[in-house]
């Protein structure tokens, strides 16, 4: 029986080194490779580049879904940044959107850029109103956390807990003596 059991280890090792590569991957596929070529990211890097445009290097920060440094092409407006970033969450105020861009003497201006300003239709005579992104823009979503009937209702729950515990404890303990 041991034997036996030795035998089956071996196999298994072997078929796990040798047949690894004919079992773990699909044709076309290796790993590691970019299964979506229209959405690279590792770790807050968002690439959209247009290998037929020109293609600059923006931020967006705050209350979106992914913030983080993004790659986009230069005809890319706010709007599509922020639908790039996955939108915005609902605690973000986008009637108070900012854009951060540097100047060449290395000084910051800040952009104020209003919901009305992004979201209104194109129509004859009235272009977008919102800046064009320049290289190094950061979009800035403002907003602030939403609480929530059920987080109050958490922190009554956790807070009655505690003291109807604390209140047993002291019973237990008056009982005892």
């Amino acid at each position: 029986m041991k034997l036996s059991a030795k035998y089956i280890l071996i196999i298994t090792c072997i078929i796990s080194l040798y047949g690894a590569k004919s079992f773990a991957q699909n044709e076309g596929i290796q790993i590691g490779s970019n299964i979506n070529p229209l959405r690279t990211y590792q770790g807050g890097f968002y690439e959209y580049s247009d290998p037929q445009a020109v293609n600059i290097k923006v931020a967006v920060w705050g209350w979106v879904k992914y913030p983080g440094k993004y790659i986009i092409p230069e005809y890319s407006n706010v709007v599509d940044l922020l639908s790039y970033a996955g939108g915005p969450t609902d605690a973000a105020h986008l009637e108070n959107l900012k854009l951060i861009r540097t100047n060449k003497d290395s000084t910051q201006t800040i952009i104020d850029i209003g919901s009305k300003d992004i979201m209104v239709k194109p129509v004859a005579g009235n272009l977008d109103k919102s800046p064009p992104l320049q290289p190094g823009d950061v979009l800035l979503v403002t907003g602030e956390p939403r609480l929530y009937f059920r987080d109050d209702l958490s922190t009554v729950v956790t807070i009655v807990s505690a003291v109807v515990s604390i209140a047993t404890l002291a019973y237990l303990i008056i009982i005892n003596r």
